[in-house]
């Protein structure tokens, strides 16, 4: 963080050197103080070392706009120019997927809010941090222009989403205004993360300083939150999994840091535990480790229900539905549980995403990443021998697809791992129906989680901001997404063209919104009516939406549709190849609708 003090003194030019190579607008000056309200917000921005404010332009932040191009120079932080507010916050919670820091996100007034509001909730329920603006006409009805500043104003604009962010605020002054943005920010980025709103007024933005704000230090407003383990618990959650035989962690919702990656299988090795790991969150373990037995999945298969039946002790790490993980038991498990997590801190009694309560016997109020490495001092030298265990299983490769007839899913995404060869890959985002056996995991930055709320057309918006966030290392960002999925969201893709982001989407396009079809079968199958008609309402042809041609209307390259199976390497390989090379690459798979096992887990009833 800069501790340089916020106090609008004139800047450097190594103050306000943006992101990447960004030209200053004509006219402007690198030394700027500020002479408005919406000048003093810009200043807090850059103090807070945001490289990206993601937006949708909007007349109700119109002073900020002005403030971040002519008072700031449009350096740090830059404008990333999106072209629909569920984008900008998409973007900004992929990126935070990779940084695990929050990006800022300007949203219109209460219709842009209103926009956004899904890709906020994705964020919330995937406890990612963002810091998002909005702006409101003037509070004072004098002052609002005629109709559009009366129908853009709303007298408390953050109960839109207050159950599903950290904290908001609509500040009445310049000098509020900074001191709620130091808070938004420190609140987002201290754990358990999630987004915080901050709702600006019009007047605020527009107004002369009467006079010079004193300067304050940010980071003395914004300490570090030490969010450790007490050693008393830490000694007691040492002792049961150094005492049991049957240990298990459940790794769930933790960071991308590679130290505390290699800590976590230290712990795990040193205890002779057997790990799971869940693609409702980003990897946490290594998936072909010999102590991580079954594939990563969204639903807890066979052999991790029985694993569960028989630990005597399971440490999750703030797992995502431990309760339900259960509740296959049929009860819960004989073994000790310990959780280590701080999730509890943001359940409220709106959103359900807190899930059922589980049976926890000592709970560790602290972050799992300090968590683990408390264990590991605790554990010290009585590490266990290391048993002889049985090499992760990988599924043996699926058969080549056949020249004509359906591609499945399986033989797309093993194809795509061949195409991608040996150089690092973050899958940024993958369909339901992907299976963990496909594709192995053996670095935190390797596959990043799922949306986090269920809400379909986050996939290219998370694809770009991990994009975003990756763009200066040496590896391949892709995204799988559903046709749906890729169609809801589909604006994303011109801003990571115009931005010059390479990214890879390969769309797994059944022509349909097949998760419902799977609903509706169930739903027939329990009426005893025809199955046959599940399709209707559901899908997506007649006409056939080109999406290859869609991707290249927006300046990207396009491959498809791609139908034959003899076809698919040669094209995945061009497209890899095309997106190494810097490009925004599209490609569209017509492939075979189908879940297998994750459709009867999606719909199956108690």
């Amino acid at each position: 963080m800069n501790s340089d003090a916020i106090s609008g003194r004139p800047t450097t030019s190594a103050d306000t050197a943006g992101p990447s190579a960004v030209e200053r607008p004509a006219g402007i000056a690198a030394a700027n103080a500020p002479a408005f309200g919406s000048d003093v917000v810009a200043d807090v921005l850059r103090s807070l070392d945001i490289p990206w404010i993601a937006l949708n332009p909007g007349a109700s932040y119109r002073g900020l706009h002005d403030s971040l191009v002519n008072h700031l120079g449009n350096a740090t932080p830059q404008m990333l120019l999106c072209l629909h507010e569920e984008s900008a916050v998409a973007i900004a919670h992929g990126w935070a997927k990779v940084t695990g820091r929050a990006m800022a996100v300007a949203v219109h007034s209460n219709v842009g809010l209103m926009h956004a509001t899904m890709g906020i909730f994705n964020a919330w329920c995937d406890r990612m941090p963002m810091l998002i603006l909005g702006a409101t006409g003037p509070v004072d009805a004098a002052k609002r222009r005629p109709w559009i500043e009366w129908i853009h104003t709303a007298r408390d604009q953050g109960a839109l989403v207050r159950h599903y962010t950290k904290w908001d605020d609509q500040p009445a002054s310049p000098a509020a205004a900074r001191e709620a943005l130091l808070r938004a920010w420190w609140l987002a980025n201290a754990a358990p993360q999630g987004p915080t709103y901050v709702v600006l007024d019009v007047e605020l933005q527009e107004s002369p300083l009467p006079a010079p704000l004193p300067p304050i230090d940010a980071a003395r407003f914004m300490p570090p939150v030490v969010a450790g383990p007490p050693a008393e618990l830490i000694a007691r959650a040492a002792d049961i999994l150094m005492k049991a035989e049957r240990p298990l962690i459940l790794a769930g919702r933790v960071s991308r840091d590679l130290d505390a990656w290699n800590r976590r299988i230290g712990l795990a090795e040193a205890v002779q535990a057997r790990v799971a790991t869940n693609l409702k969150t980003a990897t946490a373990f290594p998936t072909d480790h010999p102590l991580h037995p079954w594939p990563i999945s969204t639903f807890p298969g066979d052999g991790l229900i029985t694993a569960m039946r028989e630990a005597d002790a399971i440490l999750s790490l703030d797992w995502i539905d431990l309760a339900g993980t259960f509740k296959p038991l049929g009860g819960p498990p004989t073994g000790t549980v310990i959780q280590a997590s701080l999730d509890h801190q943001l359940h409220n009694g709106w959103s359900m995403d807190y899930q059922g309560l589980p049976p926890v016997d000592l709970m560790i109020a602290a972050d799992p990443d300090a968590t683990v490495a408390a264990l590991l001092e605790a554990i010290g030298d009585r590490r266990k021998a290391a048993a002889v265990v049985a090499p992760a299983k990988i599924a043996p490769a699926a058969a080549a697809p056949a020249a004509e007839g359906p591609i499945s899913v399986e033989q797309l995404a093993r194809t795509l791992r061949t195409a991608v060869g040996d150089g690092p890959v973050s899958l940024a985002h993958t369909t339901i129906s992907w299976q963990g056996q496909w594709w192995p995991f053996r670095h935190p930055l390797d596959f990043l989680g799922s949306d986090g709320g269920g809400g379909i057309g986050a996939g290219p918006g998370l694809g770009v901001g991990a994009a975003l966030a990756l763009k200066d290392m040496d590896r391949l960002v892709v995204a799988v997404c559903g046709d749906g999925d890729f169609l809801m969201g589909v604006t994303a893709i011109w801003t990571a063209v115009h931005y010059g982001l390479p990214l890879l989407i390969v769309v797994a396009n059944n022509n349909s919104f097949y998760n419902d079809e799977v609903h509706q079968e169930r739903v027939a199958q329990m009426r005893g009516r025809p199955v046959e008609n599940k399709w209707i309402g559901q899908r997506i042809d007649d006409p056939d939406i080109d999406l290859a041609a869609m991707a290249r209307a927006q300046g990207a390259t396009g491959f498809g549709p791609v139908k034959r199976g003899d076809a698919l390497a040669p094209i995945l390989a061009e497209a890899v190849a095309a997106a190494r090379a810097g490009h925004v690459v599209v490609v569209d798979v017509r492939v075979a609708p189908g879940y297998g096992a994750v459709g009867a887990a999606l719909t199956r009833t108690p």
